[in-house]
């Protein structure tokens, strides 16, 4: 039986792996012989508590705002509906489904969702999910001109499909970046251990995260990727060395990327990618799982590989949810914290910088539900989803 591939009924299929200590991952390889830790720290977190705000939501994933200045959130069902938030309650009727389309659920379905940075006047937006054969497919769709909350169907137009030779670790993020161009999480293709290993290759887009320009059509690569012109290598990837970026985020005051990398049988990583950065990056899966060696498990470094900041065992949970750092106002004290989560324990984490630079981790909320996502509002607030037949999603508020 192939270990940890994600599809464990007791979790209801979306995660699973083995459940430690919390720790704080040094920026350079150490002892790379053999597993190391680093020695736990914690930082001392501001109270935050989490209100709901709308129930019923069956398996929802992601929660993203259109950027319209209408204040309307977006839910992404894994079944392949788009759900509205009006601010007050998720509207009855559908913004989209594609229901039909999709191949759900497991680690299958629909899985991201992006808005154009030009929503507001170009009515585009994009998204992420696994086709009736169970293949990636990056997909733009438009609103429909009667109704905003509305979108157009039969707008679809297909970007990128990438083959899926399992079907779990098939990641699901789409994010614009700063820069503009839309960013693509793919998982390692799945199986376990990345048995075809492709999160090293660079002939596959598996294992990777993709930068694109959605102005071309269907669309165009960026002259400044890492990997234009490489032989062998393809042009779409940004960066490598995954196992499963099921979300990721960008600081919205800084550009930083931060990426939740879901582990395979001992940790789950944070990453960490600098706004200066020129992409190319190797994280390290499958040589390394966090900052230890896994295949192989010795020696395992050539050189160059990007160790997580942030790592924790399976001691505290089975797969990492990446959020976002905290922009808000609402919550005194939180301010530039980057928040993350466990799937199946349902802690949320807390983390920032000391003066030295080193990340330092706490426990802001134990939430006794299976966390599937954050989402980040317009104004830097933030939002939590619980996964199952009658998710909730949640609002980031002051604790008591």
């Amino acid at each position: 039986m192939v270990r940890n591939t994600f599809v464990k009924t007791s979790v209801t299929g979306l995660f699973s792996a083995t459940l430690g200590l919390l720790v704080a991952s040094p920026l350079a390889p150490a002892a790379l012989g053999g597993p190391t830790v680093a020695a736990p720290v914690r930082t001392t977190a501001p109270a935050i508590t989490l209100v709901p705000l709308a129930s019923g939501l069956n398996r929802a994933l992601t929660v993203v705002h259109p950027g319209d200045g209408s204040g309307r959130l977006f839910i992404v069902l894994q079944g392949g509906q788009i759900m509205t938030f009006d601010g007050t309650r998720v509207l009855p009727r559908s913004f989209l489904d594609i229901s039909a389309l999709v191949s759900c659920c497991n680690e299958r379905g629909l899985l991201g969702l992006a808005f154009h940075p030009s929503y507001a006047s170009n009515g585009f937006f994009y998204v992420n999910y696994t086709n009736r054969i169970g293949d990636t497919v990056i997909a733009r769709f438009t609103v429909s001109g009667l109704s905003p909350n509305l979108a157009n169907p039969l707008s679809l137009t297909v970007l990128l499909r990438v083959d899926q030779p399992f079907p779990n670790h098939n990641g699901g993020q789409l994010q614009f970046g700063p820069d503009g161009f839309l960013y693509i999480g793919l998982g390692d293709g799945g199986s376990g251990g990345d048995p075809m290993n492709n999160g090293q290759r660079l002939d596959t887009l598996l294992g990777k995260i993709l930068r694109i320009d959605v102005s071309g059509s269907p669309y165009t690569v960026p002259a400044s990727n890492p990997f234009v012109g490489v032989p062998g290598a393809l042009s779409e990837i940004w960066a490598y060395g995954f196992r499963n970026p099921w979300r990721f985020s960008f600081d919205r005051l800084t550009g930083d990327l931060f990426i939740g990398d879901v582990g395979q049988e001992e940790w789950e990583e944070i990453n960490f990618q600098p706004a200066s950065s020129a992409g190319g990056e190797n994280y390290g899966w499958r040589l390394m799982e966090g900052s230890h060696c896994f295949d192989p498990p010795t020696g395992c470094d050539p050189g160059g590989l990007v160790l997580p900041i942030l790592e924790y065992s399976h001691d505290l949970g089975c797969a990492v949810i990446g959020g976002f750092r905290y922009r808000g106002a609402q919550v005194p004290g939180l301010t530039g914290w980057y928040l993350y989560a466990d799937f199946c324990t349902g802690t949320i984490w807390g983390a920032n910088q000391d003066l030295t630079g080193a990340w330092l981790t706490d426990v802001l909320l134990e939430t006794g539900f299976m966390v599937s996502s954050f989402g980040e509002g317009p104004d830097g607030e933030q939002y939590v989803l619980s996964y199952g037949s009658f998710g909730t999603l949640y609002k980031v508020s002051a604790g008591p």
